[in-house]
Protein backbone atom coordinates (compact mmCIF):
# COMPACT_ATOMS: atom_id res chain seq x y z
CA UNK A 1 0.00 0.00 0.00
CA UNK A 2 1.19 3.46 -0.78
CA UNK A 3 0.82 6.03 2.16
CA UNK A 4 -2.17 7.59 1.58
CA UNK A 5 -4.22 3.65 0.36
CA UNK A 6 -2.81 2.99 4.09
CA UNK A 7 -4.03 6.33 6.17
CA UNK A 8 -7.55 5.64 3.96
CA UNK A 9 -7.80 1.93 5.07
CA UNK A 10 -7.40 2.54 8.20
CA UNK A 11 -10.06 5.16 8.29
CA UNK A 12 -12.40 2.67 7.09
CA UNK A 13 -11.50 0.18 9.70
CA UNK A 14 -12.71 2.78 12.38
CA UNK A 15 -15.61 4.75 10.58
CA UNK A 16 -17.22 1.62 9.02
CA UNK A 17 -19.50 -0.98 11.60
CA UNK A 18 -19.10 -4.61 11.45
CA UNK A 19 -22.17 -5.47 8.67
CA UNK A 20 -19.31 -3.56 5.92
CA UNK A 21 -16.93 -5.55 3.73
CA UNK A 22 -14.11 -3.97 2.40
CA UNK A 23 -10.88 -5.74 -0.38
CA UNK A 24 -8.19 -3.86 -1.05
CA UNK A 25 -6.15 -4.62 -4.55
CA UNK A 26 -8.57 -6.96 -5.96
CA UNK A 27 -8.82 -8.02 -9.68
CA UNK A 28 -11.48 -6.94 -11.70
CA UNK A 29 -13.55 -8.02 -14.84
CA UNK A 30 -11.68 -10.35 -17.43
CA UNK A 31 -8.48 -8.05 -17.62
CA UNK A 32 -5.90 -7.59 -14.87
CA UNK A 33 -7.56 -4.27 -13.90
CA UNK A 34 -7.71 -3.18 -10.02
CA UNK A 35 -9.75 -0.80 -8.06
CA UNK A 36 -7.90 0.32 -5.28
CA UNK A 37 -10.80 -0.52 -2.46
CA UNK A 38 -14.46 -1.89 -2.93
CA UNK A 39 -16.77 -1.79 -0.11
CA UNK A 40 -19.58 -3.59 0.67
CA UNK A 41 -22.81 -2.86 2.79
CA UNK A 42 -26.01 -4.56 2.79
CA UNK A 43 -28.80 -1.80 2.54
CA UNK A 44 -26.48 0.95 0.91
CA UNK A 45 -24.91 -1.14 -2.31
CA UNK A 46 -21.40 -1.63 -3.80
CA UNK A 47 -19.07 1.43 -3.55
CA UNK A 48 -15.54 1.28 -5.78
CA UNK A 49 -13.34 3.53 -4.78
CA UNK A 50 -9.37 5.03 -6.30
CA UNK A 51 -7.14 6.32 -4.28
CA UNK A 52 -4.11 9.11 -5.37
CA UNK A 53 -1.30 10.40 -3.26
CA UNK A 54 -0.81 13.15 -5.99
CA UNK A 55 -0.19 16.83 -4.76
CA UNK A 56 -2.09 20.02 -6.27
CA UNK A 57 1.29 21.36 -7.75
CA UNK A 58 2.42 17.94 -9.52
CA UNK A 59 -1.31 17.73 -11.11
CA UNK A 60 -0.55 20.08 -14.83
CA UNK A 61 -3.57 19.69 -16.53
CA UNK A 62 -6.85 17.13 -16.55
CA UNK A 63 -9.66 16.81 -18.76
CA UNK A 64 -12.77 14.02 -18.23
CA UNK A 65 -10.31 11.29 -19.81
CA UNK A 66 -6.88 11.93 -18.70
CA UNK A 67 -4.57 13.54 -16.26
CA UNK A 68 -0.98 15.25 -17.09
CA UNK A 69 0.78 15.06 -13.82
CA UNK A 70 4.98 16.51 -13.57
CA UNK A 71 6.94 13.37 -12.28
CA UNK A 72 10.97 13.41 -11.59
CA UNK A 73 10.98 11.69 -15.33
CA UNK A 74 9.29 14.59 -16.40
CA UNK A 75 5.66 15.20 -17.77
CA UNK A 76 3.56 12.17 -17.66
CA UNK A 77 -0.05 11.44 -18.50
CA UNK A 78 -2.13 8.59 -16.92
CA UNK A 79 -6.08 8.55 -16.79
CA UNK A 80 -8.11 10.37 -15.29
CA UNK A 81 -8.63 8.82 -12.04
CA UNK A 82 -13.05 9.39 -11.64
CA UNK A 83 -12.96 7.70 -15.43
CA UNK A 84 -10.49 4.73 -14.54
CA UNK A 85 -12.82 4.20 -11.43
CA UNK A 86 -15.72 4.71 -13.96
CA UNK A 87 -14.87 2.14 -16.05
CA UNK A 88 -14.18 -0.59 -13.34
CA UNK A 89 -17.10 -0.26 -11.73
CA UNK A 90 -19.38 -0.40 -15.20
CA UNK A 91 -17.11 -3.96 -15.75
CA UNK A 92 -17.94 -5.07 -12.57
CA UNK A 93 -21.71 -4.64 -12.74
CA UNK A 94 -21.90 -5.99 -16.17
CA UNK A 95 -20.40 -9.37 -15.26
CA UNK A 96 -23.16 -9.33 -11.68
CA UNK A 97 -25.25 -8.71 -14.55
CA UNK A 98 -25.14 -11.90 -15.63
CA UNK A 99 -26.71 -13.81 -12.72
CA UNK A 100 -30.33 -13.89 -12.71
CA UNK A 101 -30.47 -14.05 -8.98
CA UNK A 102 -28.85 -10.47 -9.07
CA UNK A 103 -31.00 -8.57 -11.26
CA UNK A 104 -34.68 -7.13 -11.39
CA UNK A 105 -36.83 -10.08 -12.65
CA UNK A 106 -39.58 -8.04 -14.19
CA UNK A 107 -40.83 -4.80 -14.54
CA UNK A 108 -38.94 -0.95 -15.76
CA UNK A 109 -35.70 -1.86 -14.56
CA UNK A 110 -35.83 -5.30 -15.75
CA UNK A 111 -32.28 -6.77 -15.81
CA UNK A 112 -30.63 -3.78 -13.90
CA UNK A 113 -29.18 -5.14 -10.46
CA UNK A 114 -31.10 -5.15 -7.63
CA UNK A 115 -29.07 -3.05 -5.18
CA UNK A 116 -27.08 0.36 -6.05
CA UNK A 117 -23.64 0.96 -6.82
CA UNK A 118 -21.28 4.06 -6.99
CA UNK A 119 -17.97 5.27 -7.48
CA UNK A 120 -15.60 7.80 -6.72
CA UNK A 121 -11.73 8.87 -5.77
CA UNK A 122 -9.60 9.25 -2.54
CA UNK A 123 -7.41 12.34 -3.03
CA UNK A 124 -5.07 11.55 0.03
CA UNK A 125 -2.90 14.47 -0.40
CA UNK A 126 -5.34 17.34 -1.08
CA UNK A 127 -7.32 19.36 1.22
CA UNK A 128 -11.06 20.56 0.32
CA UNK A 129 -10.05 24.12 0.54
CA UNK A 130 -7.32 23.03 -2.11
CA UNK A 131 -9.52 21.21 -4.11
CA UNK A 132 -12.90 23.66 -3.88
CA UNK A 133 -9.60 26.59 -5.03
CA UNK A 134 -9.40 24.89 -8.15
CA UNK A 135 -11.44 24.13 -11.40
CA UNK A 136 -10.69 20.65 -10.59
CA UNK A 137 -14.95 20.23 -9.83
CA UNK A 138 -15.19 20.79 -13.71
CA UNK A 139 -14.00 16.76 -14.30
CA UNK A 140 -13.94 15.50 -10.96
CA UNK A 141 -17.78 16.24 -9.31
CA UNK A 142 -16.99 17.30 -6.09
CA UNK A 143 -19.76 14.63 -4.36
CA UNK A 144 -17.50 11.96 -6.06
CA UNK A 145 -14.29 13.42 -4.14
CA UNK A 146 -13.00 12.63 -0.85
CA UNK A 147 -9.93 15.07 0.57
CA UNK A 148 -7.14 14.65 2.72
CA UNK A 149 -8.78 15.94 5.69
CA UNK A 150 -12.39 14.20 5.24
CA UNK A 151 -10.23 10.84 5.61
CA UNK A 152 -8.33 11.25 9.06
CA UNK A 153 -9.07 8.82 12.18
CA UNK A 154 -10.04 12.00 14.10
CA UNK A 155 -13.58 12.69 11.55
CA UNK A 156 -16.90 12.25 12.49
CA UNK A 157 -17.98 8.55 11.49
CA UNK A 158 -21.20 9.72 10.64
CA UNK A 159 -20.16 12.36 8.23
CA UNK A 160 -17.13 10.13 6.65
CA UNK A 161 -19.99 7.64 6.13
CA UNK A 162 -22.06 10.38 4.44
CA UNK A 163 -19.32 11.73 2.16
CA UNK A 164 -19.44 7.81 0.19
CA UNK A 165 -23.02 7.28 0.03
CA UNK A 166 -23.06 11.03 -1.47
CA UNK A 167 -21.35 9.19 -4.05
CA UNK A 168 -24.71 6.62 -5.00
CA UNK A 169 -26.76 8.54 -7.79
CA UNK A 170 -29.55 6.51 -6.19
CA UNK A 171 -31.04 4.58 -3.38
CA UNK A 172 -32.77 1.02 -2.74
CA UNK A 173 -35.02 0.34 0.06
CA UNK A 174 -34.68 -3.24 0.41
CA UNK A 175 -31.12 -4.40 1.70
CA UNK A 176 -29.06 -7.18 0.21
CA UNK A 177 -29.69 -10.88 1.90
CA UNK A 178 -26.41 -12.92 2.89
CA UNK A 179 -26.97 -15.66 0.13
CA UNK A 180 -26.73 -12.03 -2.43
CA UNK A 181 -24.22 -10.79 -0.32
CA UNK A 182 -22.31 -14.41 -1.20
CA UNK A 183 -23.50 -14.53 -5.09
CA UNK A 184 -21.50 -10.79 -5.26
CA UNK A 185 -18.39 -12.38 -3.74
CA UNK A 186 -18.51 -15.29 -6.09
CA UNK A 187 -18.34 -13.14 -8.69
CA UNK A 188 -15.99 -10.65 -7.94
CA UNK A 189 -13.50 -13.36 -6.34
CA UNK A 190 -12.85 -16.35 -8.39
CA UNK A 191 -10.15 -17.74 -6.18
CA UNK A 192 -12.43 -18.69 -3.32
CA UNK A 193 -14.82 -20.51 -4.91
CA UNK A 194 -14.70 -24.41 -3.79
CA UNK A 195 -15.20 -26.46 -6.42
CA UNK A 196 -17.55 -29.51 -7.29
CA UNK A 197 -16.74 -32.34 -4.34
CA UNK A 198 -14.76 -30.51 -2.32
CA UNK A 199 -11.94 -29.02 -4.81
CA UNK A 200 -9.95 -26.39 -3.91
CA UNK A 201 -11.12 -23.20 -5.50
CA UNK A 202 -11.05 -21.89 -9.70
CA UNK A 203 -8.08 -20.32 -10.71
CA UNK A 204 -8.31 -16.13 -10.52
CA UNK A 205 -8.84 -14.82 -13.93
CA UNK A 206 -11.61 -17.76 -14.80
CA UNK A 207 -13.62 -17.05 -18.08
CA UNK A 208 -16.68 -14.86 -17.51
CA UNK A 209 -18.89 -17.15 -19.31
CA UNK A 210 -18.90 -19.63 -16.02
CA UNK A 211 -22.32 -21.04 -15.80
CA UNK A 212 -23.73 -19.46 -12.30
CA UNK A 213 -24.73 -22.30 -9.49
CA UNK A 214 -27.90 -22.26 -8.04
CA UNK A 215 -26.14 -22.83 -4.66
CA UNK A 216 -22.74 -21.06 -4.44
CA UNK A 217 -19.98 -22.79 -2.37
CA UNK A 218 -17.34 -20.89 -1.44
CA UNK A 219 -15.13 -19.53 1.76
CA UNK A 220 -17.13 -18.12 4.84
CA UNK A 221 -15.91 -14.32 5.32
CA UNK A 222 -13.37 -15.79 8.39
CA UNK A 223 -11.59 -18.16 5.63
CA UNK A 224 -11.25 -15.61 2.99
CA UNK A 225 -10.24 -12.91 5.38
CA UNK A 226 -7.45 -15.27 6.66
CA UNK A 227 -6.80 -16.86 3.72
CA UNK A 228 -6.10 -12.98 2.27
CA UNK A 229 -4.82 -11.82 5.56
CA UNK A 230 -1.59 -14.25 5.72
CA UNK A 231 1.16 -12.45 5.96
CA UNK A 232 5.00 -13.71 6.43
CA UNK A 233 6.19 -15.96 9.19
CA UNK A 234 4.97 -18.31 11.05
CA UNK A 235 1.19 -19.15 11.51
CA UNK A 236 -0.83 -21.98 13.08
CA UNK A 237 -4.43 -22.43 12.13
CA UNK A 238 -6.36 -24.42 14.35
CA UNK A 239 -10.08 -25.62 13.03
CA UNK A 240 -12.56 -28.66 13.94
CA UNK A 241 -12.91 -31.58 11.04
CA UNK A 242 -14.65 -29.62 8.33
CA UNK A 243 -14.13 -26.32 8.93
CA UNK A 244 -11.95 -25.53 5.75
CA UNK A 245 -8.14 -26.02 6.75
CA UNK A 246 -7.19 -27.73 3.44
CA UNK A 247 -8.94 -24.78 1.30
CA UNK A 248 -7.07 -22.08 3.19
CA UNK A 249 -3.83 -24.21 2.56
CA UNK A 250 -4.73 -24.59 -1.01
CA UNK A 251 -5.24 -20.94 -1.12
CA UNK A 252 -2.12 -19.94 -0.02
CA UNK A 253 -0.19 -22.40 -2.37
CA UNK A 254 -2.06 -20.47 -5.59
CA UNK A 255 -1.32 -17.13 -3.83
CA UNK A 256 2.80 -18.20 -2.90
CA UNK A 257 3.35 -20.11 -6.32
CA UNK A 258 3.12 -17.15 -8.12
CA UNK A 259 5.61 -15.24 -5.73
CA UNK A 260 8.39 -17.04 -4.63
CA UNK A 261 11.26 -18.34 -6.67
CA UNK A 262 12.09 -21.59 -4.31
CA UNK A 263 9.33 -24.41 -4.56
CA UNK A 264 6.77 -24.82 -1.74
CA UNK A 265 6.24 -28.11 0.61
CA UNK A 266 3.33 -29.32 1.74
CA UNK A 267 3.50 -31.90 4.22
CA UNK A 268 1.23 -34.49 5.71
CA UNK A 269 1.53 -37.62 7.90
CA UNK A 270 -1.87 -39.72 5.68
CA UNK A 271 -0.77 -41.36 2.62
CA UNK A 272 -3.91 -41.19 0.99
CA UNK A 273 -4.62 -37.70 1.83
CA UNK A 274 -0.88 -37.01 0.29
CA UNK A 275 -2.30 -37.89 -2.65
CA UNK A 276 -5.38 -36.37 -2.55
CA UNK A 277 -3.69 -32.84 -2.35
CA UNK A 278 -1.26 -34.05 -5.05
CA UNK A 279 -3.95 -34.56 -7.02
CA UNK A 280 -5.72 -30.86 -6.53
CA UNK A 281 -2.37 -29.39 -7.10
CA UNK A 282 -1.99 -30.77 -10.36
CA UNK A 283 -5.31 -30.12 -11.67
CA UNK A 284 -4.50 -26.49 -10.73
CA UNK A 285 -1.05 -26.32 -13.10
CA UNK A 286 1.18 -26.44 -9.63
CA UNK A 287 3.49 -29.19 -10.93
CA UNK A 288 6.85 -28.50 -9.69
CA UNK A 289 6.25 -25.54 -8.29
CA UNK A 290 4.60 -26.95 -5.26
CA UNK A 291 5.79 -30.41 -3.97
CA UNK A 292 3.18 -32.98 -2.27
CA UNK A 293 4.81 -35.70 0.69
CA UNK A 294 3.89 -37.76 2.84
CA UNK A 295 6.17 -36.85 5.71
CA UNK A 296 8.32 -40.31 6.10
CA UNK A 297 8.45 -40.30 1.72
CA UNK A 298 9.84 -37.41 2.03
CA UNK A 299 12.36 -37.90 4.32
CA UNK A 300 13.39 -40.88 1.87
CA UNK A 301 13.17 -38.67 -1.14
CA UNK A 302 15.84 -35.94 0.98
CA UNK A 303 18.27 -39.36 1.73
CA UNK A 304 17.74 -40.35 -2.07
CA UNK A 305 18.51 -37.24 -3.50
CA UNK A 306 21.78 -36.87 -1.72
CA UNK A 307 23.22 -39.37 -2.01
CA UNK A 308 22.87 -40.62 1.83
CA UNK A 309 22.24 -44.47 2.46
CA UNK A 310 18.93 -45.28 4.03
CA UNK A 311 18.73 -46.96 7.43
CA UNK A 312 18.62 -50.93 7.59
CA UNK A 313 17.31 -53.16 10.16
CA UNK A 314 14.16 -52.48 13.01
CA UNK A 315 12.48 -49.45 13.83
CA UNK A 316 13.01 -48.17 10.07
CA UNK A 317 10.55 -45.03 10.56
CA UNK A 318 12.37 -43.88 13.30
CA UNK A 319 15.96 -44.38 12.29
CA UNK A 320 14.57 -42.68 8.84
CA UNK A 321 13.57 -39.76 10.37
CA UNK A 322 16.82 -39.56 12.89
CA UNK A 323 18.96 -40.21 9.52
CA UNK A 324 17.70 -36.95 8.22
CA UNK A 325 17.56 -35.11 10.98
CA UNK A 326 21.61 -36.07 11.34
CA UNK A 327 22.30 -35.24 7.85
CA UNK A 328 20.50 -31.31 8.02
CA UNK A 329 22.56 -30.86 11.33
CA UNK A 330 25.58 -32.13 9.88
CA UNK A 331 25.16 -29.74 6.59
CA UNK A 332 24.79 -32.93 4.33
CA UNK A 333 21.15 -31.51 3.39
CA UNK A 334 21.31 -28.08 3.50
CA UNK A 335 18.70 -26.03 5.28
CA UNK A 336 15.84 -23.59 3.91
CA UNK A 337 15.22 -25.70 0.55
CA UNK A 338 11.52 -24.29 0.80
CA UNK A 339 9.94 -20.66 0.01
CA UNK A 340 7.24 -21.73 2.09
CA UNK A 341 6.48 -24.85 4.11
CA UNK A 342 2.65 -25.79 4.68
CA UNK A 343 1.94 -28.70 7.09
CA UNK A 344 -1.30 -30.28 6.88
CA UNK A 345 -2.95 -32.25 10.21
CA UNK A 346 0.14 -30.96 12.01
CA UNK A 347 -1.66 -32.62 15.60
CA UNK A 348 -0.05 -35.93 13.81
CA UNK A 349 3.28 -34.32 14.02
CA UNK A 350 6.30 -35.38 16.87
CA UNK A 351 8.11 -33.05 18.17
CA UNK A 352 11.97 -33.23 16.37
CA UNK A 353 10.01 -33.85 13.11
CA UNK A 354 8.55 -30.10 13.11
CA UNK A 355 11.87 -28.94 14.10
CA UNK A 356 13.66 -30.77 10.93
CA UNK A 357 10.20 -29.01 9.05
CA UNK A 358 11.16 -25.54 10.55
CA UNK A 359 14.72 -25.92 9.20
CA UNK A 360 13.90 -26.62 5.91
CA UNK A 361 12.01 -23.04 5.72
CA UNK A 362 13.89 -20.21 3.47
CA UNK A 363 15.26 -17.97 6.28
CA UNK A 364 13.97 -14.65 3.59
CA UNK A 365 10.77 -15.87 3.64
CA UNK A 366 10.36 -16.96 7.00
CA UNK A 367 6.94 -18.46 5.43
CA UNK A 368 5.14 -21.63 7.57
CA UNK A 369 1.68 -22.60 7.77
CA UNK A 370 0.58 -25.26 10.74
CA UNK A 371 -3.14 -26.61 10.56
CA UNK A 372 -4.25 -28.26 13.35
CA UNK A 373 -7.15 -30.18 15.14
CA UNK A 374 -5.92 -31.77 18.29
CA UNK A 375 -9.72 -33.47 18.56
CA UNK A 376 -7.85 -35.84 15.39
CA UNK A 377 -5.28 -36.93 16.59
CA UNK A 378 -5.07 -40.34 15.94
CA UNK A 379 -1.16 -41.78 15.40
CA UNK A 380 0.17 -40.05 18.74
CA UNK A 381 -0.25 -42.46 21.49
CA UNK A 382 -0.95 -39.45 24.31
CA UNK A 383 -3.83 -37.88 22.96
CA UNK A 384 -2.99 -34.28 23.03
CA UNK A 385 -0.24 -31.78 22.38
CA UNK A 386 2.35 -31.91 25.08
CA UNK A 387 4.87 -29.78 23.87
CA UNK A 388 4.76 -26.52 23.06
CA UNK A 389 5.01 -24.54 19.51
CA UNK A 390 8.08 -22.62 20.44
CA UNK A 391 10.11 -25.86 21.95
CA UNK A 392 9.97 -26.79 17.84
CA UNK A 393 10.62 -23.34 16.52
CA UNK A 394 7.49 -22.41 15.40
CA UNK A 395 7.14 -18.85 16.36
CA UNK A 396 3.42 -18.04 15.51
CA UNK A 397 2.47 -16.55 19.43
CA UNK A 398 -0.14 -13.98 18.42
CA UNK A 399 -0.60 -15.60 14.90
CA UNK A 400 -2.89 -18.22 15.78
CA UNK A 401 -6.59 -18.46 14.51
CA UNK A 402 -9.47 -20.62 15.61
CA UNK A 403 -11.53 -22.01 12.74
CA UNK A 404 -14.67 -23.11 14.83
CA UNK A 405 -17.86 -23.26 12.14
CA UNK A 406 -17.39 -27.29 10.97
CA UNK A 407 -18.84 -26.83 7.11
CA UNK A 408 -18.37 -30.90 5.82
CA UNK A 409 -21.26 -32.40 7.94
CA UNK A 410 -24.80 -32.04 8.13
CA UNK A 411 -26.15 -31.19 11.70
CA UNK A 412 -27.43 -34.46 12.21
CA UNK A 413 -23.96 -36.15 11.70
CA UNK A 414 -21.66 -33.70 13.43
CA UNK A 415 -23.96 -33.64 16.52
CA UNK A 416 -24.01 -37.75 16.27
CA UNK A 417 -20.10 -37.60 16.43
CA UNK A 418 -20.00 -35.37 19.39
CA UNK A 419 -21.77 -36.46 21.16
CA UNK A 420 -19.45 -39.50 21.21
CA UNK A 421 -16.12 -37.96 21.67
CA UNK A 422 -16.70 -35.46 23.45
CA UNK A 423 -16.93 -37.63 26.58
CA UNK A 424 -13.03 -38.60 25.69
CA UNK A 425 -11.98 -35.08 25.34
CA UNK A 426 -10.75 -32.55 28.02
CA UNK A 427 -11.49 -29.00 27.94
CA UNK A 428 -7.97 -26.96 27.76
CA UNK A 429 -7.35 -23.61 29.02
CA UNK A 430 -3.81 -22.74 26.77
CA UNK A 431 -1.92 -19.64 25.97
CA UNK A 432 -1.14 -18.81 22.41
CA UNK A 433 0.99 -21.01 22.14
CA UNK A 434 -0.38 -24.40 22.90
CA UNK A 435 -3.70 -25.34 21.03
CA UNK A 436 -7.11 -25.75 23.02
CA UNK A 437 -9.24 -28.94 21.83
CA UNK A 438 -12.71 -26.78 20.70
CA UNK A 439 -16.50 -28.06 20.09
CA UNK A 440 -17.29 -27.88 16.74
CA UNK A 441 -20.41 -25.70 15.43
CA UNK A 442 -22.73 -26.49 12.81
CA UNK A 443 -23.21 -24.25 9.45
CA UNK A 444 -26.95 -24.94 9.14
CA UNK A 445 -27.00 -27.84 6.97
CA UNK A 446 -29.10 -30.57 7.62
CA UNK A 447 -29.75 -33.90 5.95
CA UNK A 448 -30.61 -37.69 7.31
CA UNK A 449 -29.87 -38.88 10.50
CA UNK A 450 -26.87 -41.46 10.68
CA UNK A 451 -28.37 -44.97 11.09
CA UNK A 452 -26.34 -47.61 13.54
CA UNK A 453 -27.18 -50.98 12.29
CA UNK A 454 -26.05 -54.54 14.57
CA UNK A 455 -26.01 -58.16 12.67
CA UNK A 456 -24.45 -61.17 13.89
CA UNK A 457 -21.65 -61.86 12.07
CA UNK A 458 -19.15 -59.56 10.08
CA UNK A 459 -20.17 -61.28 6.43
CA UNK A 460 -23.41 -59.88 7.19
CA UNK A 461 -22.39 -56.42 8.12
CA UNK A 462 -20.34 -57.15 4.67
CA UNK A 463 -23.73 -58.09 2.41
CA UNK A 464 -25.73 -54.95 4.09
CA UNK A 465 -23.64 -52.95 3.23
CA UNK A 466 -22.90 -54.28 -0.69
CA UNK A 467 -26.59 -53.88 -0.96
CA UNK A 468 -27.17 -50.32 0.83
CA UNK A 469 -24.70 -49.24 -2.13
CA UNK A 470 -26.17 -51.13 -5.08
CA UNK A 471 -29.36 -49.38 -4.04
CA UNK A 472 -27.97 -45.73 -3.63
CA UNK A 473 -26.43 -46.28 -7.11
CA UNK A 474 -29.03 -47.66 -8.84
CA UNK A 475 -32.20 -45.72 -7.43
CA UNK A 476 -30.54 -42.66 -6.37
CA UNK A 477 -28.16 -42.14 -8.84
CA UNK A 478 -25.37 -41.51 -6.53
CA UNK A 479 -22.28 -41.84 -8.09
CA UNK A 480 -19.74 -44.69 -7.28
CA UNK A 481 -16.92 -41.60 -6.58
CA UNK A 482 -19.08 -40.25 -3.74
CA UNK A 483 -19.30 -43.69 -1.63
CA UNK A 484 -16.64 -44.52 1.18
CA UNK A 485 -15.95 -47.97 3.14
CA UNK A 486 -14.01 -47.47 6.32
CA UNK A 487 -12.77 -50.15 8.57
CA UNK A 488 -10.53 -50.67 11.51
CA UNK A 489 -8.28 -53.97 10.44
CA UNK A 490 -7.30 -55.10 6.93
CA UNK A 491 -8.66 -58.22 7.06
CA UNK A 492 -12.11 -56.10 7.00
CA UNK A 493 -10.87 -55.32 3.95
CA UNK A 494 -9.52 -57.93 2.27
CA UNK A 495 -13.41 -59.49 2.83
CA UNK A 496 -14.79 -56.09 1.53
CA UNK A 497 -12.96 -55.70 -1.60
CA UNK A 498 -13.84 -59.41 -2.54
CA UNK A 499 -17.79 -58.87 -1.63
CA UNK A 500 -17.60 -55.98 -3.31
CA UNK A 501 -15.63 -57.20 -6.38
CA UNK A 502 -18.02 -60.75 -6.63
CA UNK A 503 -20.99 -58.17 -6.98
CA UNK A 504 -19.41 -56.91 -9.30
CA UNK A 505 -19.51 -53.19 -7.63
CA UNK A 506 -16.47 -51.28 -8.94
CA UNK A 507 -14.01 -50.38 -5.89
CA UNK A 508 -10.39 -48.95 -4.99
CA UNK A 509 -8.95 -51.21 -2.09
CA UNK A 510 -6.46 -48.98 -0.42
CA UNK A 511 -5.03 -52.07 0.98
CA UNK A 512 -1.07 -51.81 0.49
CA UNK A 513 0.85 -48.28 1.03
CA UNK A 514 1.31 -48.11 -3.29
CA UNK A 515 -2.88 -48.55 -3.15
CA UNK A 516 -2.88 -45.20 -1.29
CA UNK A 517 -0.06 -43.70 -3.12
CA UNK A 518 -1.94 -44.40 -6.36
CA UNK A 519 -5.52 -43.61 -4.74
CA UNK A 520 -7.68 -41.17 -7.11
CA UNK A 521 -10.35 -39.66 -5.22
CA UNK A 522 -12.65 -39.00 -8.72
CA UNK A 523 -12.08 -42.69 -10.04
CA UNK A 524 -15.73 -43.71 -10.45
CA UNK A 525 -15.68 -46.77 -7.81
CA UNK A 526 -16.56 -47.09 -4.13
CA UNK A 527 -13.25 -46.55 -1.89
CA UNK A 528 -12.67 -49.19 0.70
CA UNK A 529 -9.93 -47.82 3.41
CA UNK A 530 -9.00 -47.87 7.16
CA UNK A 531 -9.99 -45.37 9.08
CA UNK A 532 -6.39 -43.91 9.52
CA UNK A 533 -6.57 -43.55 5.53
CA UNK A 534 -9.97 -41.56 5.31
CA UNK A 535 -8.40 -38.64 7.18
CA UNK A 536 -8.41 -35.24 5.69
CA UNK A 537 -10.87 -36.95 3.47
CA UNK A 538 -14.69 -36.80 2.85
CA UNK A 539 -17.04 -38.28 0.67
CA UNK A 540 -20.92 -37.91 0.21
CA UNK A 541 -21.63 -41.12 1.44
CA UNK A 542 -19.26 -43.32 4.39
CA UNK A 543 -19.92 -46.12 5.73
CA UNK A 544 -17.94 -47.42 9.12
CA UNK A 545 -17.85 -51.13 9.06
CA UNK A 546 -16.89 -53.10 11.98
CA UNK A 547 -17.74 -51.19 14.76
CA UNK A 548 -18.22 -54.72 17.03
CA UNK A 549 -14.16 -54.71 17.37
CA UNK A 550 -13.61 -51.17 18.64
CA UNK A 551 -12.35 -50.51 21.11
CA UNK A 552 -9.73 -53.81 21.03
CA UNK A 553 -9.20 -54.77 24.71
CA UNK A 554 -5.10 -53.81 24.55
CA UNK A 555 -6.41 -50.17 23.21
CA UNK A 556 -6.72 -47.00 24.79
CA UNK A 557 -10.34 -46.35 24.07
CA UNK A 558 -9.73 -42.01 23.77
CA UNK A 559 -7.33 -43.18 20.98
CA UNK A 560 -10.00 -45.41 19.07
CA UNK A 561 -13.04 -42.66 20.07
CA UNK A 562 -10.83 -40.58 18.34
CA UNK A 563 -10.10 -42.76 15.48
CA UNK A 564 -14.04 -43.43 15.35
CA UNK A 565 -14.56 -39.84 15.25
CA UNK A 566 -12.14 -39.37 12.20
CA UNK A 567 -13.92 -41.90 10.45
CA UNK A 568 -17.68 -40.89 10.92
CA UNK A 569 -17.02 -37.15 10.27
CA UNK A 570 -15.43 -38.00 6.87
CA UNK A 571 -19.56 -38.07 5.22
CA UNK A 572 -20.91 -35.24 3.98
CA UNK A 573 -24.40 -35.95 3.95
CA UNK A 574 -24.90 -39.89 4.28
CA UNK A 575 -23.43 -42.06 7.69
CA UNK A 576 -23.67 -45.50 8.04
CA UNK A 577 -22.45 -47.44 11.05
CA UNK A 578 -22.31 -51.11 11.22
CA UNK A 579 -22.05 -53.81 14.10
CA UNK A 580 -21.75 -57.68 14.55
CA UNK A 581 -20.59 -57.53 18.41
CA UNK A 582 -21.83 -55.44 21.42
CA UNK A 583 -19.21 -53.34 22.72
CA UNK A 584 -19.37 -49.58 24.82
CA UNK A 585 -18.67 -48.07 21.80
CA UNK A 586 -21.61 -49.48 19.88
CA UNK A 587 -24.05 -48.85 22.82
CA UNK A 588 -22.63 -45.31 23.19
CA UNK A 589 -23.56 -44.69 19.51
CA UNK A 590 -27.23 -46.35 19.77
CA UNK A 591 -28.07 -43.98 22.42
CA UNK A 592 -27.38 -41.11 20.69
CA UNK A 593 -29.19 -41.85 17.54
Amino acid sequence: MQAGEKRFARCLEKHLEDDYLCWYDTPVGDRPRYADFIVLHPQRGLLLLEVKDWKLDTIRSMDKASSTLLTPQGLKTVANPLEQVRQCTYRVARRLERDPQLVQPSGRYRGHLIFPYGFGVVLSRITRRQFEATDLDQVLPPHRVICQDEMTEQADAEAFQQRLWNMFDVSFGRPLTLPQIDRIRWHLYPEIRIGPGGDLFSEAGEAPEVSVPDIVKLMDRQQEQLARSLGEGHRVIHGVAGSGKTLILGYRCLHLARLLHKPILVLCYNISLAARLREMMVDKGLTGRVNVYHFHDWCGELLRTYHIDRPQGGDYLERLVATVIAAVADGRIPKGQYGAVMIDEGHDFKPDWLRLVVDMVDPETNSLLLLYDDAQSIYRKRGTLRFSLSSVGIQARGRTTILRVNYRNTEEILRFAYRFIRRYLQEETAGEDHVPVIEPEGAGRHGPPPVVKVFDGFDREVRYLVTVLRRLHGERGIPWAEMCVTYRYRWMGKRLAAAFREASVPCDWLGTQMDKRRFRPSSDSVKLMTMHSSKGLEFPVVAVAGLGYMPAEDADPAAEAKLLYVAMTRSTEKLLVTASRETTFVRMLQASS
